[in-house]
């Protein structure tokens, strides 16, 4: 048998499981050539596209490559401009049926009208009241007015959360510290802040995605700079956490070479602060090892066995309560409707 430890479960602090079905989609009509363009001509035509069939076996697939990561909770912030109502219960049921915490959030924009954006802040607030796990989601301020943003934060408050929101992720949105002045606290999720200033005065925890914002070639965030608390997020990019902090470092190393594993291990550290009840998770992994410096340089370690709030919901790498093959093929099917459609 191979050598193997023991760790409490990862957690993703940032994730679009919508996009998990985008893998090998159609290319968009003319080739972006900034990050405004890659919202226009591909995300936002994606999240526009989105049925509700669509956002449960992308959820369930997520969810599934989540557990096999050894990732047992996801922080999800959720947009499908078409199918808002029920959105958030399609994704939470999703995960559940998998076994994986979640918490949802709708990203409320003004990119679809007045009433678009009140369907998000009702869509949030309708799961919140029945119980779902989630916090008040907002795009970005950039595609946002003032009375939305106001609304959202209000909300928010009213409910005893925090709001999940991109923020300066682009130059677009470069005026976000003075759109959300006076808004924020300490439970808000700052997803990016890529083009923030040092002092910007936000309060809340900054989720770094470095994968995504070198893919999207929006800059890089020195997130060490920030007096807030750092996070790991994927930006949809799956939720193989260790695979995050491995860029994560490599990127920061790249910056300053006296940087250690410890530093971005840190970040990693944050997100289960975001979600408490990942320390009761239980994930054996098939490396002797789930230690900084060892990660940093150590790839290919999977998730062998996953027990989550008392039950093995991975065994073997294979999961106990989905058909891994069927959630494939389903989502596989949907996304051939997606692509379609696009």
């Amino acid at each position: 048998m191979s050598p193997s430890s023991t760790s409490p479960g990862l957690v993703c602090a940032h994730h679009h499981l919508y996009s998990s079905l985008a893998r090998g989609m159609p290319a968009p009509p003319r080739t972006p050539t900034n990050f405004l363009q890659i919202l226009e001509q591909v995300w936002w035509r994606l999240d526009v596209a989105l049925d509700a069939e669509m956002i449960r076996w992308s959820a369930m697939l997520g969810a599934l490559e989540a557990l096999e990561s050894g990732c047992t909770a996801i922080i999800d912030h959720h947009e499908s401009p078409s199918c808002i109502e029920g959105s958030l219960d399609l994704i939470a049921d999703a995960c559940a049926k998998v076994g994986v915490r979640v918490s949802c959030a709708y990203g409320v924009t003004d990119r679809h009208g007045t009433d678009g954006a009140r369907a998000g802040l009702a869509e949030n607030e309708r799961f919140l009241r029945e119980g779902g796990r989630g916090l008040v989601g907002i795009h970005a301020a950039f595609t946002c007015s003032d009375e939305t943003l106001n609304a959202a934060s209000e909300l928010a408050d009213d409910l005893g959360v925090g709001v999940h929101i991109h923020v300066a992720e682009g130059i677009d949105d470069i005026d976000a510290p003075s759109r959300l002045a006076g808004l924020t606290n300490d439970r808000w999720l700052l997803v990016h802040g890529v083009h923030l200033p040092d002092d910007h005065g936000l309060k809340g925890t900054i989720v770094h995605n470095p994968r995504s914002n070198m893919n999207n070639a929006v800059g890089y965030a020195r997130p060490a700079r920030f007096s807030n608390s750092v996070a790991l997020g994927t930006d949809g990019i799956g939720a193989a956490m260790f695979d995050e902090f491995r860029v994560a470092f490599a990127r920061l190393r790249e910056s300053d070479v006296t940087a250690s594993p410890e530093d971005a291990w840190r970040w990693l550290e944050t997100n289960r602060q975001l979600f408490p009840e990942v320390a009761d998770d239980t994930v054996t992994w098939s490396y002797d090892s789930i230690e900084p410096w060892h990660l940093a340089y150590t790839t290919d370690i999977r998730a062998v066995d996953v027990t989550i709030n008392g039950e093995l919901v991975l065994a073997n790498g294979t999961a106990t309560r989905v058909d891994a093959d069927e959630v494939r093929a389903r989502a596989a099917e949907q996304a051939t409707r997606l692509f379609a459609k696009l």
